[in-house]
């Protein structure tokens, strides 16, 4: 559509495309309740408050119109499903924008599974937009699919769904200035850099913000969201499946502060998303809490358009994408409408996008297994454990006496201490490293997935090495994904096999079947909420405190393999 022709619209000379009729606009800079219709041409909101005629009208009298949703940081691969169903999943519920970084896919497959997201995000009706993974692999303690450098990326940095580079994970790398490090963050300067800094602060933090990093995800406490906002970062609460921030961090967003502060989900699921919501229950609970509604509301908008450059949304108003929520009632966010770039977000919308073909099919390859490997052989009882703490990716570095029988120390349920393994799924080297975790609760069997960040090799968590085996080879039979054995007998799973990471079925079937897979993890004793996103994160060797990987044990404090 010409220029001309959307002025002219605006102006009422002609009828505009589309016009939403007899709602209230709420602004998210004045947070002043606009009355008027919102004219809409090819995409784009040419008016509100004022009265317009259109070629076709929607009545939302009585609604409360406000700008659509934006998650400023999320890996789509660990919803479960592609990016079509993602789309189709999480739109109608308000986010019209998700930044995402596929550097799940890129772990196991490289630029192969970064282009795919970008060709992915040209047809979709949300509109999906890629920071470039930053850290494959994340570390040097462990074996990814993949390896990409600085050189890798660059071509890649002016993509028109490109907007920077991924959340930088290797604090250490930063700080202690690697030539690696430095080479992406110099290709990348002053452009947008994604940050992931953990438990970092003081002089170490400023040396990290320093290298032009201007966003962070991982703040898991007041103090340390505060501290990184005065030193000039965008904090971004998160709430995802595992890792739950919006409690701790709730007392930060003020409407003060929420010029600074955006909403995420980082990893969040379809069984959550179904259960509880996306974005649009961070904002309810947000709001439960006593937070200050508009403060709410322009976090989860305006403010994330800002924080990334993003000038065209974010705010209800002349010449921005026509994303629009319509809401009957703000306090309980519940989406009536979704607009997203004047497209309403119905099945006819997604029926029309051209699906492309998933990558990655294949990518698991198990490497001999027999209930031998899964053995700690060790004559010092004094042992690391990795301690799980419910709704938090951080872990403990316990020390426990674990006497050895037969030259294995071995699972002990009553003590709570199960195995954890991983095992090199790329066809690499075959690495298996044993370990022990606590917090799963398991009394019998074993759970296993591949869906292990971020080098995404098999993780599994068991007190039967008989069943630990099984559950493993399962998971190379199937393609990847989520499995629960007993006693030697498959009793749930779930079939990943775009990259060991995503599913080819509609999200609704993947939401059913991981609520199989819950209830098969608690026959086995297992309490955890959310036990297979738990136990991906067990081996991410760049969150505090002790991980594992196919390396060994990882101290993450010390950034070093300890066994």
């Amino acid at each position: 559509m010409s220029l001309e022709t959307r002025i002219a619209q605006g102006k009422g000379d002609e009828a505009a495309d589309l016009v939403l009729k007899g709602g209230q606009v709420w602004d998210m800079v004045t947070g002043a309740m606009i009355h008027g219709d919102v004219a809409i041409c090819d995409g784009v909101i040419v008016g509100i408050g004022a009265d317009y005629d259109g070629q076709r009208e929607i009545d939302v009298t009585g609604k409360t119109l406000v700008p659509g949703f934006i998650d400023t940081h999320l890996h789509i691969e660990s919803s479960c499903i592609t990016p079509y169903e993602f789309d189709r999943c999480v739109l109608p519920r308000g986010v019209t924008t998700a930044i995402c970084d596929p550097h799940e896919i890129a772990n196991v497959c490289g630029l192969t599974g970064i282009r795919y997201f970008l060709d992915a995000s040209e047809r979709t009706v949300m509109d999906i937009r890629v920071n470039l993974s930053s850290c494959v692999p994340s570390t040097h303690m462990e074996t990814a699919g993949a390896n990409l450098s600085a050189a890798d990326l660059a071509p890649l940095a002016d993509h028109p769904r490109v907007i920077g580079l991924a959340e930088f994970m290797n604090y250490p790398g930063v700080i202690f200035r690697d030539p690696g490090c430095m080479e992406k963050l110099k290709t990348f300067e002053g452009r947008h850099i994604d940050g992931h800094a953990p438990l970092l602060s003081g002089r170490d933090l400023n040396a990290y913000i320093s290298a032009g990093i201007r966003t962070e995800h991982e703040s898991t406490s007041a103090p340390e969201a505060i501290e990184k906002l005065q030193k000039g970062m965008r904090v971004l609460i998160r709430e995802g499946s595992v890792s739950k921030d919006l409690e701790a961090l709730a007392e930060v967003l003020t409407p003060v502060t929420s010029a600074y502060l955006c909403l995420c989900t980082d990893d969040r699921n379809p069984l959550d998303i179904a259960e509880h919501g996306h974005l649009d229950y961070m904002i309810r609970r947000l709001i439960e809490k006593g937070r200050d509604p508009l403060a709410v509301y322009r976090a989860a908008s305006l403010s994330a358009a800002e924080a990334f450059g993003l000038k065209d949304r974010g705010q209800i108003a002349p010449g921005k994408r026509a994303d629009i929520v319509v809401l009957d009632d703000p306090a309980t966010c519940r989406a009536e409408m979704v607009f997203c770039g004047g497209v309403l977000a119905a099945d006819e919308a997604f029926a029309a996008r051209e699906i492309i073909e998933p990558v990655a099919r294949g990518s698991v390859h198990v490497p001999p297994l027999t209930p031998e490997s899964f053995r700690y052989a060790s004559n010092n009882p004094e042992t690391p454990v990795i301690g799980i703490w419910p709704g938090k990716i951080l872990t403990e570095h316990a020390v426990v006496q674990i006497p050895a029988t037969d030259g294995d120390k071995r699972p002990d349920p009553a003590q709570d201490l199960a195995r954890i393994t991983v095992i090199e799924r790329h066809g690499k080297n075959g690495n298996i490293a044993n370990g022990f975790v606590r917090g799963f609760a398991l009394k019998k069997g074993a759970i296993a997935s591949t869906v292990c960040h971020d080098h995404h090799n098999i993780a599994v968590v068991g007190v039967d090495y008989a069943d630990m085996a099984l559950a493993a080879k399962r998971l190379g039979e199937i393609e990847g994904g989520f499995v629960v054995v007993e006693d030697g007998a498959i009793k749930a799973e779930l079939a990943l096999p775009v990259a060991g990471l995503m599913s080819l079925e509609p999200f609704e079937h993947v939401r059913d079947r991981l609520i199989d897979l819950r209830q098969a993890a608690k026959g086995l004793g297992v309490e955890l909420e959310e036990p297979f996103l738990q136990l991906a994160f067990v081996a991410l060797p760049v969150i505090p405190h002790l991980k594992i990987t196919d390396f060994g044990l990882v101290d993450v404090d010390r950034f070093e393999v300890i066994g």
